[in-house]
């Protein structure tokens, strides 16, 4: 009886849910977003890439780090030259800057955004996709979103998505 009555509760689901504009027989996978090296001119941010730390930063964040200058290392005048091209958000200025006063050896990394679907995710509502990103969000970035797809040209699925929303569960005796 229980799962009569949880097929009756997704059908409702299947049958009332936004379809985020995708056709039949859809389903709901996670979209989520990484960032990727590309080349310079191509690039979103910069990250810079210390092989003393053996770590990857941000260029704003390696820059306010510097800025901080918790050890002394820098003279007052290169760190305001330093401000001054924090502030003008100037890209090319700022690792040049880096490359001629850090004396760890850095590497300027250029990257884009891109969005990708998570591997291993598939849900048959919205409903539960957006439940899965609320209790597993240590997992994905800020983000990450439900997203629609459709299963092309998959006649078995067509098939049992047809069945389980439209199926009269309650014509089925229980013993």
């Amino acid at each position: 009886m229980k799962d009569i009555q949880f097929l009756k509760e997704l059908q409702e689901e299947l049958r009332t849910q936004d379809t985020d504009c995708q056709a039949a027989p859809r389903f709901w996978a996670l979209m989520d977003y990484r960032w990727r090296e590309t080349t310079e001119g191509e690039h979103e941010r910069v990250s810079i890439y210390s092989s003393d730390e053996a770590e990857c930063y941000e260029l704003s964040e390696y820059a306010e780090d510097i800025l901080d200058d918790k050890y002394n290392m820098y003279a007052e005048e290169m760190l305001e030259e330093l401000r001054e091209l924090y502030d003008l958000d100037d890209e090319s200025e700022m690792l040049e800057w880096i490359a001629q006063n850090v004396n760890d050896e850095t590497f300027p990394i250029f990257e884009i955004e891109e969005s990708f679907i998570v591997p291993n995710t598939m849900f048959l509502t919205k409903k539960e996709a957006k439940e899965h990103i609320k209790r597993n969000r240590h997992h994905y970035t800020k983000k990450v979103h439900t997203y629609a797809m459709t299963a092309w040209r998959a006649p078995k699925v067509e098939r049992l998505m047809k069945i389980l929303e439209t199926f009269d569960w309650d014509s089925i005796k229980t013993k």
